[in-house]
């Protein structure tokens, strides 16, 4: 039986391929706003996250077997912002890279134990959980961290109920055109710092994801994968 996975992210970058490389199974994706064949749901709404939740358990079916917390935000939050965009800018990214994914593993561990069944969660962080970020992405890299230390802590917590998370850490994905993304990123000092001479593919994290979501053995949960190219090795 097809396995019922809530994408969330899931309308560009890494993931819609997170997305299509589950196509086999029941997914549900979300984005945003709504849209065809699209749950929208904007997580800085505090609200908007257990309604994406009842929403995405109805589209499936009655039942999810496995969430993958995919949605984040990366923007600039400058040290020299003044007090209001910089409270602002950190409540709006930790709202949305680990508040959202912290409440969505919540009520999916309060879905599995209802249903006395066992499921899969696997939260996508980044590189800059532990090698930090530029200066202006504090709050990214903090939420990035935050939500590596969840997915830990929720693997030891639940692995006997057969709950089982999976956490993967990116560095930088080629989500755009190759030139103007290279550009933007520093170009030839950021392929400097990658030893494998390249950014990721999207379709290279998400087959990651699949194997996590589908076939991963229990006996990794807690598991975190990197996938940056040698550019951070623990």
């Amino acid at each position: 039986m097809a396995k019922r996975i809530l994408v969330t992210g899931s309308t560009r970058g890494i993931g819609v391929a997170i997305a299509d490389g589950l196509a086999s199974e029941t997914v549900i994706r979300h984005g945003t706003r709504d849209g065809d064949g699209i749950l929208g749901a904007d997580f800085t709404d505090p609200q908007a996250v257990a309604s994406l939740w009842d929403a995405a358990v109805d589209a499936a079916g009655g039942q999810i077997d496995v969430l993958v917390n995919n949605a984040g935000l990366f923007d600039q939050v400058p040290l020299d912002a003044d007090d209001a965009d910089w409270s602002a800018g950190w409540a709006r990214g930790l709202a949305i890279n680990l508040q959202a994914p912290a409440d969505l593993c919540r009520l999916a561990i309060a879905h599995w134990r209802e249903r006395g069944v066992g499921g899969r969660i696997v939260n996508i962080a980044s590189r800059a959980a532990y090698r930090g970020d530029g200066i202006q992405y504090g709050h990214y890299a903090a939420a990035k961290a935050g939500l590596v230390g969840l997915s830990k802590t929720l693997a030891r917590g639940l692995a006997a109920e057969e709950i089982l998370v999976y956490t993967v850490t990116p560095g930088y994905v080629m989500t755009g055109m190759a030139e103007d993304y290279l550009a933007s990123r520093g170009g030839e000092k950021l392929l400097a710092d990658i030893p494998l001479g390249r950014v990721a593919d999207p379709e290279e994290v998400a087959s990651l994801v699949r194997y996590l979501a589908l076939e991963a053995p229990a006996s990794m949960t807690g598991s975190v994968i990197d996938v940056n190219g040698a550019s951070f090795v623990r």
